[in-house]
């Protein structure tokens, strides 16, 4: 019983562990940010954003969401979703590969070309 509680006893005398130790340090992961600016897709239709093929965000008008992901190249698809008197869909079957960089923020915007949505970089300030 005495070894029992000895051993009990160092574990609490122990330092617990600092954030730092309990998290990640963010240079393993990379930001992307993809932004749905207002005027930039005139329908009301929210915008569905798809990281490898599985629903990551819903935008609607003027929103925008970041992810946190780890290095390497990521496949983003868009597509409409139901919304105001939208039916859902698979806008594109194709998707855009985006590499993310450890410790890098990358921010990126819906818009509308001339046959679907596509994603545009942000320029640098």
């Amino acid at each position: 019983m005495r070894p029992l509680l000895a051993l009990f006893a160092a574990l609490l005398c122990g330092a617990p562990p600092s954030a730092a130790e309990l998290s990640p340090s963010p240079a393993y992961y990379g930001v992307l940010i993809v932004a749905r600016d207002r005027l930039e897709i005139a329908t009301p239709c929210d915008v569905g954003v798809y990281l490898q093929d599985r629903l990551a965000a819903r935008l609607y008008q003027g929103q925008s969401a970041s992810f946190n992901l780890p290095p390497g190249e990521v496949r983003i698809r868009l597509g409409y979703m139901g919304g105001l008197g939208c039916e859902p869909s698979f806008e594109q079957l194709r998707s855009m590969p985006v590499q993310i960089q450890a410790g890098v923020v990358q921010q990126l915007r819906i818009a509308l070309d001339a046959r679907s949505l596509t994603l545009l970089p942000v320029p640098a300030p």
